[in-house]
């Protein structure tokens, strides 16, 4: 990189550093509800460009770029459907969650079934964020970062400084902020990275998209057929049909960092606007993580590990000065995604474990200490596991294995908990109790099926022990803390917006399928 390059790089991450810490700074003094949830003051654009911002990370980036070069756009169905899943949980999940005032999942569970299936479920998601998310987004981070000449380890450290200037001292208000701007920075970035390393094969950007597709075809293709080398991970219609909406389910709407942010939506109508919002930039995700991936096939099919792809890119094929604005997109995505993931282990193990467990009637100023006390010790220790998560294989397929360890249970709790209201707090615990053995097991035994279909066997499994021992418990009677379904109202406007997402989605897998 040059010096403009360098300097580019510098200037955005003092900008992102600096309105940061005066976010802190102005909210310093904060009070619980603020810290962790912006005191429900954010619009629905800050909504969507946070939970896109949260989202785009180096999972993306690397790893998504990663899967592309080695398979190609099957993966892009992880983004795809996620726009489709996004419609379900801004008309379904967001009534639920915002006429019972909800600060964090684990409250939900506590409201609908009981406080022992509330903190099962908070002790695994502060395990999984730590250990799956916080760790292996640093490692990638560190991947391309190194490509500047910094050591791996260094570029952790310098990760975790970036990402400690929001998270630790601003709560919720401060990350979201600087998530609306670097997302920006990731859209340009992105865009420039895929559309640099395309243009250069064919002098043109149009003409090399015809060119890889005539020549490349496979790895155009959106859906895998069974005797494809890489349909074991991303296995045919099973990526547009099968467990994939319970990782996307889980992903985006249950999924305590992710979910945080429309949880903090001034409104109703704001939340699902900011989500619908979120679901369309989806659809552009292909464009920006997927096909820099087959560009890099094309010019160099011989890599030796595939999670380098994103950052020779970068490298080699970006001009001055948009070099260093790239370098700084994903710098930002990294730096947005920890900041969230570390945010909502905080809050997690603040609301939901230590007042639960330790301090029933902590002060706010207590609550927003401790807080602060646990995001440092969520960055530490993510640092610490980071640098052995290349023992993994690719990082993407790690992330999305292990998380979907834990995702069927959540989902079966939350489905099951909102639509059936004979579903009991005796069957739940058992879900949360049975559902990692389980998958362990299925993994250990039966390495041949597809994760993704694992994921919704364990999802069939546990849903069936949610019925039957539900309607033990309750042969006759509804339960104690059955739900009611909220009021529904949707705007026309989300409606044909909604209905514009599926068309496109059809339309998708239409013609590359």
């Amino acid at each position: 990189m040059t010096i403009i390059d360098y300097s580019l790089f510098i200037l955005f991450g003092v900008l992102v550093v600096g309105l940061g810490l005066w976010i802190s700074y102005k909210k310093r003094g904060q009070d619980a509800h603020g810290f962790f949830l912006a005191g429900n003051t954010l619009p629905w654009w800050a909504v969507g460009g946070a939970l896109i911002a949260s989202n785009i990370s180096a999972e993306q980036f690397i790893g998504m770029t990663s899967a592309g070069y080695t398979v190609g756009m099957a993966v892009a169905s992880y983004e795809l459907m996620a726009a489709a899943s996004l419609v379900f949980i801004a008309f379904l999940l967001m009534p639920f969650f915002l006429q019972h005032q909800i600060y964090t999942m684990p409250q939900f569970l506590e409201i609908r079934y009981d406080s022992t299936v509330k903190t099962g479920l908070a002790f695994y998601w502060v395990i999984l964020i730590v250990v799956v998310n916080i760790s292996s987004v640093l490692y990638l981070g560190s991947l391309a970062i190194e490509k500047m000449g910094i050591s791996k380890e260094l570029a952790i450290l310098l990760l975790i400084i970036y990402s400690s200037a929001t998270s630790i001292l601003g709560g919720l208000t401060a990350v979201v902020w600087t998530e609306v701007i670097q997302l920006v920075i990731l859209i340009l970035g992105g865009l420039a990275t895929a559309y640099f390393s395309t243009a250069e094969i064919q002098n043109s950007f149009f003409n090399s998209l015809a060119y890889l597709y005539e020549n490349f075809s496979s790895h155009f293709d959106f859906v895998l057929e069974p005797n494809h080398p890489k349909y074991n991970e991303f296995p045919g219609w099973g990526m547009v049909f099968g467990g994939i909406w319970i990782a996307n389910l889980y992903y985006w709407g249950m999924n305590q960092y992710i979910i945080q942010r429309a949880l903090g939506a001034k409104n109703l109508e704001e939340a699902q606007k900011g989500i619908i919002f979120a679901a369309w930039v989806k659809l552009l995700m292909p464009l920006i993580v997927v096909l820099p991936g087959i560009a890099m096939f094309y010019h160099n099919p011989n890599l030796i590990n595939p999670d380098d792809a994103y950052p020779i890119l970068m490298e080699k094929f970006l001009p001055v000065g948009i070099k260093g604005l790239a370098f700084a997109a994903l710098t930002a995505a990294v730096g947005s995604s920890i900041s969230a993931m570390v945010n909502s282990a905080s809050t997690l193990f603040t609301l939901d474990i230590y007042k639960t467990l330790w301090k029933q009637n902590a002060s706010q100023n207590e609550l927003v200490k401790v807080g602060k006390i646990a995001s440092t010790l969520a960055l530490l220790l993510g640092a610490i596991i980071a640098p052995s998560i290349g023992l993994f294989g690719q990082a993407f397929i790690y992330i999305q294995k292990y998380t979907g360890f834990l995702s069927p249970a959540v989902v079966v709790l939350f489905l099951w908990g909102m639509l059936w209201k004979k579903a009991s707090a005796i069957a739940a615990n058992f879900v949360v109790i049975i559902a990692i053995p389980f998958s362990f097991v299925l993994d250990y035994y039966f390495p041949e099926i597809p994760f993704i279909h694992q994921m919704g066997i364990s999802f069939l499994f546990l849903s069936f022990v949610m019925l039957i021992i539900s309607y033990l418990k309750n042969p006759n009677k509804n339960d104690e803390k059955a739900l009611e379904l909220p009021n529904m109202q949707i705007s026309k406007n989300l409606i044909l917006q909604s209905i514009g997402i599926f068309i496109v989605l059809c339309l998708i897998y239409g013609m590359f399928s």
